[in-house]
């Protein structure tokens, strides 16, 4: 292990360590919201299993009063660099890109933490982190469901409901379908003869309607996938977001 990796790996735990302590200072005000969490990574990326890691590790002990609804968003700009990363989608990588522009950053980077669609959780700095979450707990959001679940051998049924009576501006419901466990071997590039574990990695990621403001939004959807999916491996995430892409209004997940 370089002491860069090592010094990233104990800036997490700090990080962490921090997220947790703030949590029962500020239980009392929670509204019991959901947090949506993306992360932009890569198995190409060196800098990003720590980020892996602590990503399953908010997924796994939900230490908030809010749902912590986490995605893990594998982009492609990494598989030129010797190893190509088997859950990359560059409709993801166009996804991030977008963010980059609302964010005014300079170019994609990984890993890259979006709490909410609007703020950015450095994980190296445990005070902006803690400043994120609080942030993104102290807002109400709508109510979303995922309803009727349904797995065929190469599609996902759902039924999806928005209640957006107490918007103020219109926005786009997505469809996310995730894997619930991923592992790899890596082989060759910056993470070599890494064996790398990830959680609620996309597989699919689409824009299912609109949810006009002060109305609701209520949708069958079917999504056809490019590969079975094992239906004991499967998370469904439904979330409505301004356009942007912007806040998230409210999100949702369904584990059949």
């Amino acid at each position: 292990m370089t002491k860069k990796l090592r010094a990233f790996l104990t800036l997490l735990a700090v990080a962490a360590t921090a997220f947790a302590a703030s949590l029962t200072a500020h239980a009392e005000d929670s509204h019991h919201n959901s947090i949506l969490v993306e992360l932009f990574t890569s198995e190409g990326c060196s800098s990003c299993p720590p980020a892996d890691a602590w990503l399953r590790s908010i997924d796994s002990s939900q230490p908030l009063p809010e749902q912590l609804i986490v995605l893990s968003e594998h982009v492609d700009y990494w598989n030129h660099d010797g190893w190509k990363d088997p859950y990359s989608s560059h409709l993801l990588t166009e996804r991030q890109s977008d963010y980059e522009g609302i964010l005014h950053e300079d170019s994609p980077y990984t890993p890259q933490v979006i709490v909410d669609g609007t703020s950015q959780a450095k994980l190296g700095d445990a005070n902006e982190v803690r400043q994120v979450f609080e942030k993104s707990a102290a807002s109400s959001k709508i109510p979303v469901n995922i309803n009727s679940v349904s797995i065929g051998p190469n599609s996902v049924r759902a039924h999806v409901d928005a209640d957006g009576r107490t918007t103020t501006r219109n926005a786009d419901v997505y469809l996310a379908i995730a894997l619930d466990h991923a592992e790899s071997q890596v082989l060759r590039g910056e993470n070599g003869g890494r064996h790398l574990v990830h959680t609620a990695v996309v597989v699919d990621l689409q824009k299912i309607g609109a949810l006009k403001k002060g109305s609701t939004f209520s949708k069958d959807v079917e999504v056809k996938l490019n590969s079975p999916i094992d239906p004991k491996n499967l998370r469904v995430v439904a979330f409505v977001q301004e356009a942007g892409p912007g806040k998230v209004l409210g999100s949702a997940l369904r584990k059949p």
